[in-house]
């Protein structure tokens, strides 16, 4: 795929053409501050929000970036958030999308080429994502740096104008590289789905969507190809994949195929072909909205991959339906809902675009995160990714090698940072010292500290009694944040740094009790532990979360039962965005005008 980051900042759309050289062809580029031709471009982007406090945050970026000129202007922004309840999932995040556009635009809505991102979790695998969402996630790239939202509508730059009305859906977390040859065209103009798919290891079919794909209209070769499904598996075992016929062989997979390790090989290998992004017409829109008007009130969870595709395709049976052991939580009402939704979408067309030379990235994790932005090299050719991003990094502070990634952040000379680290938001003083494999984010870091490896630090403005305080989470990148026990007496088995949580809270000065965590008695894990100082200052809630930490490491006391505390899931409910993006904003006028400065000496 060409190179992104330089192909988003030519000024105009029509000049696609330039970007197509051989085998890593490109999107076109995206202009912003630039008004978008009517045609080309999305006539409405819509983002998902979980609930108001997190769709305020999103409206506000949005308006920023746009006052910036950071977008293609004359084009529809909406955030659309979620109605108040239980969690409706993705799926039903979609059909709640299509019931807003018909309120905002009536009949009108049916002609739209409409770009629906899914960006309303709560990002408990990557928590530096989830006070301001995975959507504005920071990329190592681009002056000023991009977001996934840039990125995206610079990847799907060429579908609109290829498209006929109609919603494409993706995730807010993932990235699409592809290559085709120059005269080929992605094209979603057939009635009923058009999915994308991607060649990948059988490893990673088992937590993804499998097409099984018709074998007598399929080859295998090329760089795109046209193809028909037969049904669509979601998140399958690898017995399923093979008895299904979902498993391909292929010859010399290439350089942007995910097949493994197989990529300069002569050697066949096994792949299944795997998910990302689908579209739907708007017959189709227009069913789902009527089922979802008849069914009233949604209360469970529906999977937009899921509960829709296994739905199509003249293989598809209903025997899914039943299956619940993908869901985080089943509500008495999914089995019913899940076979409405085969009666009504039975029969419906699954059309594939197989991309045979193309490659997946998910971003959705600490791990991910820190792999494909420090040390995928095939990302970072891709994408051109850099090691400094939009920085002030004097050529004093040191590094111990370029792997690193510093992302629109202040690092005085002095300071060391790790191999395989990102910093992002974030001014670092003179005496820190970043071990490997470590996220810093949003924080302000000006005492004499060795940061260990493998540590995640994040802080976050809060409003409390309408007074701004600040609180830092830290935790172990392999920390696993989404883990809960039903019962106290199980606390024992949550680990933090790699060490029992009940063990941490003996050296805290803490009690095992219902009021250690803020969520119902069903619910204890370590988003939900109030072990995080609240602090009158940034860099103080800092300091106050590294004690912590260091007093797990060298097993020594330190008191938290003197202070406030909240849990990561109270900071997100009283998160200030206003104050974390005036932080984020200052520091991106230091680099304004550290660079001009810059010009103007030379």
């Amino acid at each position: 795929m060409a190179n992104i980051a330089r192909a988003t900042e030519k000024p105009r759309a029509d000049e696609a053409a330039e970007n197509r050289r051989g085998p890593r062809a490109g999107p076109a580029p995206l202009s912003p501050g630039r008004a978008a031709r009517p045609g080309q471009f999305w006539d409405v982007v819509a983002l998902t929000a979980a609930d108001a406090q997190q769709g305020s945050a999103y409206e506000q970026q949005l308006a920023e970036k746009l006052r910036r000129k950071e977008l293609p202007l004359g084009v529809r922004y909406h955030v659309f958030v979620d109605p108040p309840g239980p969690k409706i999932g993705n799926g039903g995040s979609t059909l709640h999308v299509l019931q807003c556009l018909e309120n905002l635009y009536g009949d009108k809505w049916t002609s739209f080429i409409v770009l629906l991102i899914h960006s309303g979790g709560y990002s408990q695998r990557l928590p530096s994502a989830s006070a301001l969402g995975k959507i504005f996630t920071a990329l190592p790239f681009g002056n000023p740096v991009y977001q996934m939202l840039e990125l995206k509508l610079a990847m799907y730059i060429d579908f609109p104008s290829h498209m006929k009305p109609g919603i494409l859906i993706t995730c807010s977390d993932d990235i699409e590289l592809y290559s085709i040859g120059v005269t080929e065209t992605i094209t979603f103009d057939k009635p009923g789905f058009t999915a994308l798919a991607h060649p990948s290891d059988l490893s990673i079919g088992t937590t993804h969507g499998v097409f099984v794909l018709d074998p007598s209209s399929f080859s295998g070769k090329g760089g795109l190809e046209y193809r028909s499904c037969r049904c669509f598996l979601h998140k399958p075992d690898i017995e399923k994949m093979r008895q299904c016929g979902a498993v391909c062989i292929r010859q010399n997979c290439s350089q942007l195929s995910s097949c493994g390790d197989h990529s300069d090989s002569e050697m066949d290998s096994e792949c299944v072909y795997t998910d990302s992004i689908f579209y739907i017409d708007h017959n189709i829109a227009k069913l789902l909205l009527a089922f979802y008007k008849q069914i009233d009130t949604l209360c469970c969870e529906i999977d937009a991959y899921g509960d829709f595709l296994q739905a199509l395709g003249p293989g598809a049976t209903q025997d899914y339906t039943k299956n619940t052991s993908n869901v985080t939580k089943e509500e008495s009402q999914l089995v019913e809902v899940r076979q409405k939704l085969y009666s009504l979408l039975k029969g419906t067309a699954l059309n594939v675009i197989v991309l045979n030379n193309s490659k997946f990235y998910h971003i959705g994790t600490t791990q991910e995160y820190l792999f494909h932005f420090t040390s995928d090299s095939k990302l970072k050719f891709e994408l051109d990714l850099l090691s400094v991003a939009f920085s002030i990094f004097s050529d004093k502070a040191e590094t111990l090698d370029r792997s690193a990634s510093i992302i629109q952040s202040i690092l005085e000379p002095g300071c060391i940072v790790g191999p395989g680290s990102i910093i992002e938001y974030s001014r670092i003083g003179p005496e820190v010292s970043v071990g490997n494999n470590s996220i810093i984010s949003g924080s302000y870091i000006n005492l004499k500290v060795d940061i260990p490896s493998d540590c995640f630090l994040s802080s976050l403005s809060v409003k409390i009694n309408d007074q701004v305080k600040y609180v830092s989470m830290v935790f172990s990148v392999q920390d696993n944040l989404k883990k809960n026990v039903k019962l106290l007496s199980d606390v024992h088995s949550l680990q933090f740094f790699g060490v029992s949580l009940l063990e941490c809270l003996d050296l805290w000065d803490l009690k095992v009790s219902n009021q250690l965590f803020s969520s119902d008695n069903t619910n204890f894990g370590l988003w939900t532990a109030r072990i995080f100082p609240v602090c009158s200052t940034l860099s103080e809630s800092v300091r106050m979360s590294l004690k912590l930490l260091n007093s797990v490491q060298h097993k020594s006391a330190f008191k938290l039962s003197e202070f406030k505390l909240l849990s990561v899931e109270e900071m997100l409910t009283l998160k200030d965005v206003e104050d974390m993006l005036k932080f984020r904003k200052q520091i991106y006028e230091e680099i304004c005008l550290q660079r001009q400065k810059e010009k103007s000496d030379l």
